[in-house]
């Protein structure tokens, strides 16, 4: 029994002695490393940039009322198409105390000075008929009388005015009557009848009725950072998708670069906007998020690589052709490289078409 459990550990020792001498054999072994084999082409190549923003109208107006006072009536909702003249809001005076005390004592001398104007006009009418009085006394008669009547009417018309902010002769263009000033829609109303507002004046911008835009005349407006945007000309094309939008593209011609660029995060901005082209069957509202792809550069049938297949150093780059397959050995070649769309690279020169470069290592599955 002895024997066998002997000749059993000597078994195993002799199995594990093996083992580990096979173990470190394998491991003192060189690893073989294989490439992917990629084959020069000539394709064409396409340089192009991805800018993100969003869809705004080129026009923006902001309607303010030209009288301070307390809105009774919102005539309009957001999403109403208006014109010109067309009534958003009214708008009820609240009266200055003050002013309108003096416009009160206004009308109140004007109608005494009318009432004595018109009693020695009647008279004075009455002898001027019996010829007891000359035509140039009695003319000066009727020139008071005319004066103290408008001065009347006057006074009674500044009353109304600071009173409710209108008069009987221009109740059509009253600036208690809010309108629309372009043709447009309206894409917001801010405030809600009961609100107060304040007019628009040297020292107060307003208060904002409401925000109307032309919707048929868009602009696509993104930010660029310095590196690309010196490539960029005004009446470049842009092909916009906006993901609101499914499954349609739409076209913009670039407008504007902004002449000076702000700074972001430590990187500089540069503003651009784009006239944007919109079919009458899509509909696009303000404020969609897009994004605008811009072809820089553009070539046709040049020698291409996967852009994986160059290695560069300093301010040269270079391929490893393949001279034999097994084992696949390979010789470093220095090439000159052009445009790269981030996929593919040009070739201008070192390299033939159809010849054969290392790609990229083929990682064996454990």
């Amino acid at each position: 029994m002895k024997k066998i459990f002997k000749i059993f550990l000597c078994i195993i020792l002799c199995v594990i002695v093996f083992g580990t001498f096979i173990f470190l054999w394998k491991k003192s072994r060189p690893v073989i490393k294989k490439y992917e084999i990629v084959e020069a082409s000539v394709d064409n190549l396409e340089k192009r940039i991805v800018v993100t923003g969003k869809i705004s109208p080129r026009n923006e107006i902001l309607i303010k009322p030209q009288m301070s006072g307390i809105i009774v009536e919102i005539c309009k909702k957001a999403g109403d198409k208006v014109s010109v003249g067309d009534l958003i809001a009214k708008i009820k005076v609240i009266p200055d105390m003050v002013n309108l005390n003096s416009a009160e004592s206004r009308v109140t001398l004007a109608r005494l000075a009318f009432e004595q104007s018109k009693r020695d006009f009647d008279r004075d009418t009455k002898l001027y008929d019996e010829k007891v009085i000359s035509k140039e006394d009695f003319d000066k008669t009727r020139l008071k009388y005319e004066n103290d009547k408008e001065e009347l009417n006057t006074a009674k018309d500044n009353l109304s005015l600071v009173r409710d902010g209108i008069t009987s002769k221009s109740s059509k263009i009253s600036n208690t009557l809010v309108r629309s000033t372009i043709n447009g829609t309206i894409l917001d109303i801010p405030v809600k009848a009961g609100n107060s507002v304040i007019q628009s004046n040297n020292f107060n911008d307003g208060t904002t009725i409401a925000t109307v835009a032309d919707m048929n005349d868009m602009l696509f407006v993104g930010r660029m950072d310095e590196t690309d945007v010196g490539k960029l000309q005004p009446g470049m094309h842009m092909d916009i998708t906006i993901g609101a939008v499914e499954d349609q593209k739409l076209t913009a011609a670039l407008e504007y670069i902004a002449p000076k660029g702000t700074e972001e995060n430590g990187v500089t901005m540069f503003e651009l906007k784009a006239a944007l082209k919109i079919p009458p069957s899509v509909f696009v509202r303000a404020g969609y998020s897009a994004n605008a792809e811009i072809l820089l550069n553009q070539l046709y049938k040049v020698l291409t690589l996967p852009e994986g297949c160059i290695e560069f150093s300093g301010d040269t780059s270079y391929v490893y052709v393949l001279k034999t397959k097994e084992p696949q050995t390979f010789e470093k070649k220095p090439v000159t490289v052009g445009l790269s769309d981030g996929i593919k690279i040009e070739i201008k020169s070192g390299l033939q078409e159809k010849e054969m470069v290392r790609g990229t290592e083929i990682v064996e599955k454990k």
